[in-house]
């Protein structure tokens, strides 16, 4: 029996829960393709209360400052 492949997690901040988005590109003649906007994702050690965990936090709230 072949091992099945882990499907993968979606990439979501755990701070403030952003996660893929959809949407269409756009070409000059107007003609519409689907498409995903991914969150920009980064796994981070960081310091919160005193303790330190791994997070997986977007850049927005890395850069705010969202996690403390």
């Amino acid at each position: 029996m072949p091992l099945r492949k882990e499907v993968p997690r979606v990439a979501s901040c755990e701070i403030c829960g952003k996660s893929k988005a959809f949407g269409h590109h756009v070409s000059h003649a107007n003609n519409r393709v689907k498409r995903v906007f991914m969150p920009n994702i980064q796994r981070k050690r960081l310091t919160i209360g005193g303790r330190t965990r791994r997070l997986y936090i977007c850049t927005r709230c890395l850069r705010t400052g969202n996690f403390r």
